[in-house]
């Protein structure tokens, strides 16, 4: 994705501020929620398997599947 960058200097010529275009912004947007999404699917999964393997080891409390689906 290439972007068309506009810099933003001060008296001194220090750069303070970048604009991106409207529909790019959206884009990066779009694609910073994806990203997210799939970090939380990963660290959701990743607690879900530890909790297995702790369960398996006969550590941790088991419950029933209606237990689980009421605290949905």
């Amino acid at each position: 994705m290439k972007i068309a960058l506009q810099y933003v200097n001060d008296m001194n010529g220090q750069t303070t501020s970048v604009q991106v275009p409207l529909a790019d912004w959206e884009k990066i947007i779009d694609k910073l929620k994806s990203y997210e999404q799939a970090l939380q699917l990963k660290s959701d999964l990743k607690e879900a398997y530890k909790q297995v393997k702790e369960l398996r080891a006969g550590k941790g409390n088991k419950q029933t599947l209606n237990e689980f689906l009421n605290e949905l």
